[in-house]
């Protein structure tokens, strides 16, 4: 069974505090203090992860309420693994991650999300999250290919450069 990790549980913390914010100013929702109980415990104990098994039922519930507005999969819709590669250059999964995804549980996707971010080096932590940023700046129209300026590369994606990717189906930048 997968471990929650402790930023889980601080994010799950979060996210509703800022849905059902303390009418007082003192009082916290059933949903926080079911999860400050877990994350007390935690800190308390030195510990980083929490079983999911022995995680208390209003906890569990509340967790999976944050869980549920989280992006499922990390998927970007460039999967090297149907081109050959163990790991998915886009989104950082190993191939048996990506063949499994819809028979994981919550934990453990979220055991899977954490260690992708952590190693950061899929295209969705870095290739992609540079372009998006990009596309931020330059407001709507960057997002609209025929409304950008032709010539621009707003509205285009970027290739993979030459040696990038694998197998014979890797594109090469033209």
């Amino acid at each position: 069974m997968a471990a929650l990790h402790i930023t889980d549980i601080e994010s799950a913390i979060n996210w509703w505090r800022d849905r059902s914010p303390s009418p007082d100013g003192i009082t916290a929702c059933p949903e926080v203090r079911a999860l400050a109980e877990v994350y007390a415990l935690l800190v308390y104990y030195h510990e980083s992860e929490c079983d999911e098994v022995s995680m208390p039922a209003k906890a569990k519930a509340a967790w999976l309420a944050w869980y549920a507005s989280t992006p499922d999969a990390p998927c970007i819709a460039i999967c090297s693994t149907s081109q050959g590669d163990a790991t998915c250059k886009g989104c950082g999964r190993s191939f048996e991650e990506v063949q499994h995804w819809t028979a994981m549980s919550p934990a453990d996707k979220r055991v899977v999300w954490r260690r992708i971010s952590m190693e950061g080096t899929a295209w969705r932590f870095n290739r992609y999250a540079e372009r998006a940023r990009e596309v931020e700046r330059g407001g709507v129209a960057a997002l609209a290919g025929d409304a950008a300026e032709p010539g621009s590369g707003a509205g285009t994606l970027p290739l993979p450069r030459e040696g990038e990717g694998s197998g014979e189906g890797a594109m090469k930048a033209r």
